[in-house]
Parts: C-alpha cells; sequence; structure tokens
C-alpha cells in the first residue's frame, strides 16, 4: 500500500501532463485565442486594458480585464516557444495542482481507494480541461485549501504566509472567492470545536480573513474588482453560454457517473462527514449543478473534505509516503523528455473547433475590416486574428442587453436577425455549418455563400 501512495501523485500529475502537451482537444475553446490577445495587448502596451480594444460593435466600452495575469503569461510563453510553449505551460500547472491533490490524498488513503479516488476526480475534471485562464486557479485552490484542512488537523489558524497567495490568484482568475469561501468554513469549524478557545480562533482566523480579503483587492482595477465575480453570476444571458448552463441529466455524463460512484461508497459505507465540510461539500455541488463550469472546483475540493472520512469508514490508517530518490529520478527525466519532445514539435493551429482557419482565409483583406455578425465561439479567433468581431467570449463586457440580443437573432428570430443585421451594416457574416442560423442566411437575397467547410461558413452581402 505504502508503494501505491508514492507512485499514484507522480503518475497522475504525468498523466495530466501528457493531456495538456500532447491531446489536441485541450485547444477546443474560441476564448482560448482572445485570451492570447489580450496577453499580447498587455506585453505590447505594458499596461492592463480598462476598455474594449478588440471588437467593433462595443469599443471603448469599460472592460474588467480580471484574468490579465494568466493572459500576460499566455503570451509570454506564446513569445518563447509559440503554441507549444503555451501547453507545456498548462502542462506544467496543471500536473502540479493534480501532484498536490493526489499527495493529499496519499496521506490518508492508499492501495485502490486512491487509485480510484485520484481516477475519479481528475475525470470529473476532464470537461474542464482547456487551455484557459482557470486552470490556473487548480494550483491556487489547492495549495489554499490543503493549508485548512492542515490548519485544522494542527489546530492552529492558517499562515498568514499564505494570505499573499490572493495577489497573485486574484490577477489570475475570478475564482479567488472560492479561496475566501473555503477559509470561512474552516474558520466556523474552528469555532465551533467543543475545546476552542474562541477568542483565539476569531483572533487568528479573523486575521486571517481579512488580510487575505485586502490582498484579494490588489489588482490593477482596485477594491471595485471585488464584487466583479458576483456581478457576472448574476447575469441573465449566462443560459445562452455553454459552460454557464446547468448539468443536463437527460444523459450519463461522466460528472453523474461521478456523483453517483462517489454517494455509493459513502452511503454504503456510513461514510460521515463534520459539519461544517458537508455544508461546504453541498454548497459546491448545488454550484456545480447550477454551472457546469463550478465542477471542476468541486472536482478539486471534494476529494479532500472527503479522504479522512472516507479513511476512517474504510479502515486507512494515515501515513507519510516518501517517494525513493530512484522514483523521483524517473519521474524528473521522463518530464523533461516530454517537455523537450513537446517543445521540439512546432504546433501549429489548424481548421477545428472554433478555429475556422481556411474559412476566414477565404475573406478578402478588404472584406475583413468591413463589419461582421459572427459565431459567439468564433469571435475570439477573429480577434486573434486581427478581425474586430460583432460578440466574442466576453459576454461580462457585453453586457446583457446587447448579448441577449445577439442570441435572439441568431438562435434564430428572422425579424430579430434582419434588424441586427441592417442597425450593425453588417457586411459579412462567419458561422459554424451547424449554427441554426445558417440556414436563414441562405435563404436571405441580401447575402451570398460564399465559402464552406465543415468548420466554418462566410456569406457576403451582395446588395
Amino acid at each position: 500500500m505504502t508503494q501505491e501512495r508514492n507512485i499514484v501523485p507522480l503518475a497522475a500529475a504525468l498523466v495530466m501532463a501528457l493531456v495538456f502537451l500532447f491531446l489536441p482537444q485541450v485547444l477546443n475553446d474560441g476564448d482560448t485565442y482572445w485570451h492570447m490577445a489580450t496577453g499580447e495587448w498587455i506585453l505590447a502596451h505594458g499596461r492592463v486594458p480598462d476598455h474594449d480594444v478588440f471588437s467593433y460593435t462595443q469599443a471603448g466600452r469599460p472592460w474588467v480585464a480580471h484574468e490579465w495575469l494568466s493572459e500576460a503569461l499566455m503570451a509570454l510563453a506564446a513569445r518563447l516557444a509559440g503554441w507549444s510553449g503555451v501547453l507545456v505551460l498548462f502542462a506544467v500547472a496543471v500536473g502540479g495542482a493534480t501532484w498536490m491533490l493526489a499527495r493529499r490524498l496519499s496521506l490518508q488513503l492508499g492501495g485502490l481507494t486512491l487509485i480510484t479516488t485520484t481516477i475519479l476526480a481528475l475525470a470529473c475534471m476532464s470537461g474542464s480541461l482547456l487551455v484557459r485562464p482557470h486552470l490556473f486557479m487548480l494550483p491556487m485552490l489547492l495549495a489554499w485549501t490543503i493549508e485548512m484542512l492542515a490548519a485544522r488537523d494542527e489546530d492552529r489558524a492558517p499562515r498568514l504566509i499564505f494570505a499573499p497567495l490572493m495577489i497573485l490568484w486574484a490577477n489570475l482568475h475570478g475564482s479567488w472567492v472560492f479561496g475566501l469561501v473555503v477559509a470561512g468554513a474552516f474558520g466556523l469549524e474552528a469555532l465551533a470545536a467543543p475545546t476552542a478557545d474562541r477568542l483565539k480562533v476569531l483572533r487568528g482566523w479573523g486575521l486571517f480573513g481579512l488580510l487575505s480579503l485586502a490582498c484579494a483587492a490588489i489588482t490593477p482595477h482596485g477594491p471595485a474588482a471585488l464584487l466583479f465575480p458576483f456581478q457576472v453570476t448574476s447575469m441573465a444571458v449566462l443560459p445562452h453560454i455553454t459552460e454557464w448552463r446547468a448539468e443536463d441529466f437527460s444523459h450519463l455524463s461522466t460528472f453523474a457517473m461521478v456523483l453517483l460512484a462517489t454517494l455509493f461508497v459513502c452511503l454504503g459505507r456510513g461514510v460521515k462527514i463534520p459539519t461544517f465540510r458537508l455544508l461546504l461539500l453541498l454548497a459546491l455541488l448545488v454550484m456545480g449543478l447550477q454551472h457546469v463550469r463550478h465542477q471542476l472546483v468541486l472536482a478539486a475540493i471534494a476529494p479532500l473534505l472527503l479522504a479522512g472520512p472516507m479513511a476512517e469508514a474504510l479502515g486507512h490508517d494515515p501515513a507519510r509516503p516518501k517517494p525513493s530518490r530512484a522514483l523521483l529520478a524517473g519521474f524528473g527525466v521522463a518530464c523533461v523528455l516530454l517537455l523537450g519532445v513537446r517543445l521540439a514539435l512546432p504546433l501549429h493551429r489548424i481548421d477545428g473547433v472554433n478555429s475556422p482557419v481556411t474559412a476566414l482565409d477565404s475573406v478578402p483583406a478588404e472584406l475583413r475590416t468591413q463589419p461582421v455578425l459572427n459565431g459567439y465561439g468564433l469571435g475570439g479567433y477573429l480577434i486573434y486574428k486581427g478581425v474586430k468581431p460583432f460578440i466574442d467570449g466576453r459576454a461580462d463586457m457585453y453586457g446583457d442587453a446587447f448579448s441577449q440580443r445577439y442570441f435572439q437573432a441568431v438562435e434564430p428570430d428572422p425579424v430579430a436577425l434582419r434588424k441586427l443585421l441592417a442597425d450593425y451594416h453588417v457586411a459579412w457574416t462567419i458561422f459554424t455549418p451547424d449554427d441554426p442560423v445558417v440556414a436563414l442566411l441562405d435563404k436571405d437575397p441580401a447575402l451570398r455563400r460564399v465559402h464552406a467547410d465543415p468548420y466554418g461558413v462566410v456569406h457576403k452581402r451582395v446588395n
């Protein structure tokens, strides 16, 4: 059992690194492109944009680029080693986070239970494994949660040195809010403990919480940025965006299977979870059911919360596994070889999901400068290629009113679509072939289809 506890964390980290280094599916997200473009803009101008610099429909509108540090890192990696450099950056971040998760689990679980728990956690993350800033959250969230667990294990407040981690986290991604929620839950658990020195707990955990909140406000946008995550989650347009939709149980998804497996073990073996940890777990579950993007947070934190109670129910003894030098050396060699292979093989973006390379290449340069109506998922690629889109993945910047009007037109509503085309003097359009609006554009006498392939359909105004 000790051997598995040594091997599983390193093996899991290696597997996740492999996924990001060599599986093309991690690049199947249109938002990756505008994140890259934003990072390049930041490097070129030496500052963070505070207004829209990419679209023609919202040019100059205030914009909170809250993921600016992630975007700058992505652009810097691209400058150093192209798209392969970007994949290496994410492989290191996600591989490191995976090691932290599996390493913590190995302190309490062993054998088949450790292997299964790790596999289920990673499987639950699979839908979120895309080259985007949200993955930089993983090492932040895991390091933070592990420190909260260690603080409770040792009956102390979290070390103040962890509070400045919020500065980094808040500039990488808006998920820093989860850090405060986790700290709050464990702080309440410490306060409610029967033997707690409540004044000491309030002083220690309270100081840590206040300092963490203050650190989260240290961004280019100032304290006002603290409200940004809450403003986004209250937008009415979110159901139109795939990652913000609720979990669909009409089919058996990976998330559903992992949830059922977890319930089977916990209910079948009488796993007893401390009250405040159970409340935190249920809150994260509700968020994961409401918005599929939050399943990544649940997948990262739930195993950490369940490991102790599962170990007690299953009779696992705690351990302090220590990998041998030979195992660590082999892991290091494997990492160097994999990173070397990735960097030695230049990666060029070709036609793919949300990457209509050939379709956009078919559009004459003069036409590209004129107003376009594009698919929501294609806006990022247009930005990356220097074309000002109608809309892109920054729904928070475009706002509810504009986004609702767009989605109504392209879902499609013929009247709303005609008015949108006229009001914005649209000269050409680009959508994916399976987009319902394509059939309506084909019937419009003012437009003519000028290009079609499996990844993009282009129409041009003819009168």
